[in-house]
């Protein structure tokens, strides 16, 4: 065979046996990049940090006496508004990307359910990202969040505790993606903002909040605001 016949022709990549390879989930191409395959028996560290801390301390803290009751951090929603997108459809594009290399994971785009004329708004047209982290992917979104995101946040003094929802989950709101150290400022062409919930197991807002002070969100200490207070 000739050196001409065994090239593969054309542009698209090539897999075993000379097939071209195939597109990622959803089709189109994968905007996070390709992830590393990981080795065997990897863990994150961060739920290695749950099993070793974090359980021993909710268990001694509420008396637990069966394991399935500990509460666990069970998913981590990431959502962006576009709203600008009506004027302009590459807005969602950008978004898209900017949220890939946040999370690592393709995001979903949110459709207008119906037509809303004073906001110039279709059905069918964009007006949100968002992205459901779960299992490995959201553990290491937690630990990239907790040691270099929250960090970078401007005159932090704590994250504030009245995001609970009386079901043992917690949302926060972030005015700029650029905390983020996958974001390159050179190429951001809107600073935006976005909410991340955190929905657990816990039956209640206190079972939650010791969770997830556990496992590293820096609250404010509610002793400094009772401090405050009374001063």
């Amino acid at each position: 065979m000739s050196a001409d016949k065994a090239k593969p022709k054309g542009g698209a990549p090539q897999g075993k046996g000379g097939k071209p390879t195939k597109p990622g989930k959803g089709g189109g191409l994968n905007v996070a990049g390709e992830r590393p395959a990981l080795p065997k028996g990897y863990q994150p560290r961060m739920l290695t940090h749950y099993k070793e801390n974090v359980v021993p301390g909710l268990t001694k803290a509420f008396g637990y006496d069966n394991p399935m009751e500990l509460p666990r951090l069970k998913k981590i929603t990431v959502n962006v508004g576009c709203g600008d997108a009506t004027q302009n459809a590459r807005v969602v594009e950008g978004i898209v990307k900017e949220l890939a290399m946040i999370t690592g994971q393709k995001p979903s785009v949110a459709k207008a359910r119906k037509s809303i004329s004073n906001f110039k708004l279709r059905e069918g047209m964009p007006v949100g990202v968002f992205v459901t982290l779960r299992r490995t992917t959201m553990w290491e979104f937690l630990d990239r969040f907790i040691t270099l995101a929250t960090p970078r946040i401007r005159d932090f003094r704590g994250l504030p505790d009245r995001g609970f929802d009386g079901r043992g989950n917690f949302s926060l709101g972030l005015k700029e993606q650029i905390l983020f150290p996958e974001i390159d400022l050179d190429k951001v062409e809107k600073i935006r903002g976005m909410d991340i919930t955190f929905v657990t197991s816990a039956k209640s807002d206190k079972e939650a909040y010791e969770l997830l002070k556990l496992l590293g969100l820096p609250f404010r200490k509610r002793e400094e605001k009772k401090v405050a207070a009374a001063a």
